[in-house]
């Protein structure tokens, strides 16, 4: 038997994300003035960031 390809496998993992306040941060698409835009937001403290990592 041969060996799988590079591209058949794959991993799926997920990272989460947290506020300093203890929240998830959540990403979200929002469409503003014909463009999309993803943000990132804390659930619990609703601020906002341009990405997960901005909340450290």
């Amino acid at each position: 038997m041969g060996q799988a390809s590079k591209n058949s496998r794959t991993s799926s993992s997920t990272q989460k994300f947290f506020c300093s306040c203890g929240g998830e941060v959540k990403m979200k698409t929002l469409f503003e003035k014909g463009k999309v835009k993803n943000h990132a937001e804390c659930e619990k403290c609703k601020h906002i960031e341009r990405r997960p990592s901005d909340f450290k």
